[in-house]
C-alpha cells in the first residue's frame, strides 16, 4: 500500500518547479547585471525590454536575498540607487536632494503590512493617497520665483538637464506667483487623447507608431530640438516638495496645497485619509475609474501625512520608509514557460498544460495554465523555454495569450504531443472530429481520482473536507475507489483518525458534510456524475426539466434536443452515459445510499423581465452573492454568462464594475444597477 502511495504521489508532483539556488550569491549578481541593464533601457534609452511586472519579480527576489545576506549588497546594486545615466547631448544635473524611488506592494496584505511596519515604531499615521502617474519623473528648481532648471531622475543624484524642453510644456510656468526659491518634483506625461492624435499623423505619413504614453512622454523630453516637445503637448503634476520645513508646512498635504498655490498644477483626485482601511478604499474606488482617466496610471501611491512622522521612520538605501506605491494587478503579464506536463481528466481527456515561473496576475500566484490541446499550442507556436505573456480570461481562469518570440535564444525545446498516458501507459485515442486526445482505459487510476474529486467539489456535491490531496489520499490506501464509497467512510473511522494530519474533529467534520451532501437538489448530483459536456449551468437546465433523476434517465435524444441550450452533443452524451449499465448501477447504489434524486430549487416563473433573456453580472455585490444573483436569474427563466456579447441582454453591474461594464456601454446592451435588480425581482 504505501509503495503504490508512493507511485501515485510522485507522478503527481514529478513536474514541481521548485527554485533552489546552488550559489545564492552568484544569483544575486546575475539579478544586478539583468536589472542594471533593464534600467538602462528603461531610464536612459527609453527603449524597455522587459515589462514592469518581470521588472518588480527581479528586484524583489534580489531584495529577498540582499534582506537575507547584507553582507553580499555591492555598491552598484540597483537596490542601492535609482536607474539611469546621462545619454550624449544633455548636461548633468546635480540633485541637492536625492530622488528616490518609491517601493512596491502588489496586494492587500502587502498594504497592511506596510503599515504594521508604521505602528510598529508608535505612529498612527493619516495617509495621502495619489493617483501613480504612468510617466517621467522631473525635478523643477526656481529661483526667486524663475524657472532655471528642469532635470531628470537619473540615478537619483545626477539627471539630464532637459530645461529647453520642459519649457515648451505650457503647465510648467516660467514664473511662480511668489518670488521663492524652491524645488519641487513631480511628473511629466502625455493624455491618451494625445497620443492617438500623433499616431493618427504617424500612420498617414507611414511612420511607425509610438507604443504608449509613458514611452511616448519620455523620448519626447529627451529630443534634443525641443520643437519636437512642443509639437507632443507633454502636461505635467506636481506632487513632491523635498525640503517642506523650510517653508513652515508640517504635512505633506499643506506641501501640495503650497505648491497649488504657487501655480503649479496638483492631481484633484489627491485624498487625505485617516487609516488604512481607508486607503484599501480609495484604491478600490480609483481603481475602477482607470478606463476613463484621459491620462495612465499604474498604481495608487500612499504617503505618510505628517513631515515630523516621515523624518521619524527615515530612508532605507533607496526607499522612503513613509511611502510605498500599490501597484494595480497587471491585466496581461509575462513569463517563462518552463515545462509542459500532460495531465488526465475525469473523462479520460489529456490535457497539456503550462508550467510557468510563478507570477501575479490580478492579483493571484500564477504557475499553472491549461494548454487545452495539441492544436492550441500548435497554432500558438510555443515552446519550452519561451518568454510568454498570460492573462486571466475571464478574470478567472490564466491563459496563455502569446509568445514573445523576439526574446527567444535558441535554447527553447519544441513541443512533442505524448502518444500514451502520462498514468497508466495506455496508448492514447483521437476520437472522429474532436482535437483531443483520450486515455482509453476506464481503469486508469488518474480517471478514477479525477472523477472522485470532480464529485465532492463545490460546484458538484460541495463535501467541505474532502479536497484533492485528501481524496489522493483516500482512494491511495483503498478507502475510496467509487462515488458510493464516499457514503461508506465511516466504516474506516479509527483508521482515518490515526492517519498523520486528521484527527477526531476533522473526521467528525468531513462524516458531517458527507452526510449534508445527500440533501443537494438534483443539479449537484447531475453535475458530480461527470457526464461528458454537461457542465453546471447545463445539470441545472436538466434538473429543472426533469425535475427527478428516474424522469432524465428515460427521457430521449429527441425530447432533449428541444430544449433550449441542450445541442447534439450534449442529448448524445447524456443518452450515452445512461444506457451504460454501470454508469445505471452507480445511481442505484447512490438513491439505496439516500442520495436526494430530486431537483428541491424553484420552478421556472414566467417573468417577461428575466424569461429568455441572457445576464452577465460585473463587479463588487452587495445586496446578494453571485451565486444568489445567479439562482434568482435562472429560477425566472433568464441565463447567465461570464462575457459580455451582441447575445448578451442586459449586464448587472455591482461596485467597482470593470472592463464588462465599458464594453456593454459601447455595444448599447442595457445596464442595470443592483438596485435596479433588486426592484425587478420584486
Amino acid at each position: 500500500m504505501q509503495k503504490k502511495k508512493f507511485i501515485f504521489f510522485f507522478l503527481y508532483i514529478k513536474n514541481a518547479i521548485i527554485f533552489i539556488g546552488d550559489n545564492m550569491e552568484q544569483r544575486m549578481l546575475e539579478l544586478i547585471d539583468i536589472i542594471n541593464e533593464a534600467d538602462y533601457n528603461y531610464h536612459t534609452l527609453d527603449n524597455p525590454t522587459i515589462s514592469d511586472q518581470e521588472y518588480d519579480k527581479l528586484l524583489r527576489e534580489l531584495f529577498e536575498i540582499e534582506e537575507e545576506h547584507p553582507e553580499w549588497i555591492r555598491d552598484f546594486s540597483p537596490t542601492q540607487h535609482a536607474g539611469g545615466k546621462i545619454i550624449e547631448g544633455f548636461e548633468k544635473a546635480e540633485h541637492k536632494i536625492p530622488m528616490m524611488s518609491l517601493s512596491n506592494v502588489f496586494s492587500e496584505s502587502e498594504i497592511m503590512s506596510f503599515d504594521e511596519k508604521i505602528k510598529k515604531e508608535g505612529i498612527n499615521p493619516q495617509y495621502m493617497c495619489e493617483f501613480k502617474i504612468d510617466g517621467l519623473s522631473v525635478s523643477l528648481l526656481y529661483e526667486k520665483g524663475k524657472l532655471v532648471r528642469a532635470a531628470t531622475r537619473g540615478d537619483g543624484v545626477i539627471g539630464e538637464d532637459i530645461t529647453h524642453n520642459a519649457k515648451t510644456i505650457k503647465t510648467i510656468p516660467f514664473t511662480l506667483k511668489e518670488p521663492v526659491d524652491i524645488e519641487v518634483r513631480g511628473e511629466i506625461f502625455m493624455n491618451k487623447k494625445t497620443l492617438e492624435d500623433i499616431n493618427r499623423v504617424r500612420k498617414e505619413n507611414n511612420q511607425p507608431l509610438l507604443q504608449n504614453c509613458r514611452n511616448a512622454a519620455a523620448g519626447s523630453i529627451r529630443q534634443l530640438d525641443s520643437k519636437i516637445a512642443a509639437q507632443r503637448k507633454l502636461d505635467t503634476f506636481i506632487y513632491h516638495l523635498p525640503n517642506p520645513l523650510d517653508y513652515g508646512l508640517t504635512t505633506h498635504e499643506e506641501a501640495v496645497n503650497y505648491m497649488h498655490k504657487l501655480g503649479f498644477k496638483t492631481n484633484p483626485n489627491n485624498r487625505l485619509v485617516n487609516n488604512i482601511e481607508e486607503v484599501i478604499e480609495y484604491i478600490n474606488e480609483k481603481g475602477s475609474m482607470r478606463p476613463n482617466l484621459p491620462y495612465d496610471i499604474d498604481g495608487v501611491v500612499i504617503k505618510v501625512n505628517s513631515i515630523e512622522q516621515q523624518q521619524k521612520l527615515g530612508y532605507t538605501a533607496k526607499y522612503p520608509k513613509w511611502a510605498t506605491a500599490y501597484k494595480f494587478p497587471a491585466e496581461e503579464v509575462v513569463t517563462k514557460l518552463t515545462d509542459i506536463i500532460f495531465t488526465v481528466g475525469r473523462t479520460g481527456q489529456i490535457t497539456p498544460n503550462a508550467v510557468l515561473e510563478p507570477v501575479i496576475v490580478a492579483g493571484s500566484t500564477i504557475s499553472r495554465a491549461t494548454l487545452h490541446n495539441e492544436d492550441f499550442v500548435t497554432e500558438k507556436g510555443l515552446k519550452i523555454g519561451d518568454i510568454v505573456s498570460i492573462r486571466k480570461a475571464g478574470d478567472v481562469i490564466p491563459e496563455v495569450v502569446e509568445a514573445k518570440i523576439e526574446r527567444r535564444t535558441g535554447e527553447e525545446k519544441d513541443f512533442v504531443m505524448i502518444t500514451e498516458c502520462p498514468m497508466c501507459k495506455s496508448p492514447l485515442v483521437k476520437r472522429e472530429g474532436q482535437v483531443d486526445y483520450y486515455c482509453p482505459n476506464d481503469k486508469c487510476p488518474a480517471r478514477k481520482v479525477e472523477s472522485l474529486i470532480h464529485f465532492a467539489s463545490r460546484d458538484a456535491m460541495n463535501i467541505d473536507g474532502l479536497g484533492d490531496r485528501i481524496i489522493e489520499d483516500f482512494y491511495n490506501f483503498g478507502y475510496i475507489g467509487t462515488i458510493a464509497d464516499i457514503y461508506c467512510l465511516q466504516q474506516h473511522e479509527k483508521d482515518l483518525i490515526r492517519l498523520e494530519g486528521y484527527g477526531d474533529k476533522s473526521v467528525s467534520n468531513m462524516f458531517e458534510a458527507i452526510e449534508n451532501s445527500k440533501q443537494n437538489s438534483l443539479e449537484k448530483l447531475i453535475f458530480g456524475l461527470g457526464i461528458p459536456h454537461v457542465g453546471a449551468k447545463t445539470a441545472k437546465v436538466l434538473a429543472i426539466k426533469y425535475e427527478t433523476m428516474d424522469n432524465l434517465i428515460n427521457t430521449t435524444e429527441e425530447e432533449l434536443v428541444k430544449i433550449p441550450d441542450i445541442g447534439d452533443i450534449i442529448a448524445k452524451s447524456v443518452i450515452n452515459y445512461f444506457q451504460d449499465s454501470s454508469n445505471k448501477a452507480i445511481v442505484e447504489e447512490l438513491k439505496e445510499l439516500g442520495i436526494n434524486m430530486n431537483y428541491l430549487g424553484q420552478k421556472v416563473e414566467d417573468n417577461t423581465e428575466f424569461a429568455g433573456k441572457t445576464f452577465v453580472l460585473t463587479g463588487s455585490l452587495t445586496l446578494f452573492t453571485r451565486d444568489e444573483a445567479e439562482e434568482k436569474i435562472e429560477s425566472l427563466g433568464g441565463k447567465t454568462s461570464g462575457s459580455v456579447s451582441k447575445k448578451t441582454s442586459i449586464v448587472i453591474v455591482g461596485e467597482n464594475a470593470g472592463s464588462k461594464y465599458e464594453k456593454a456601454k459601447e455595444l448599447g446592451i442595457t445596464i442595470w444597477t443592483e438596485e435596479e435588480f433588486k426592484d425587478k425581482l420584486n
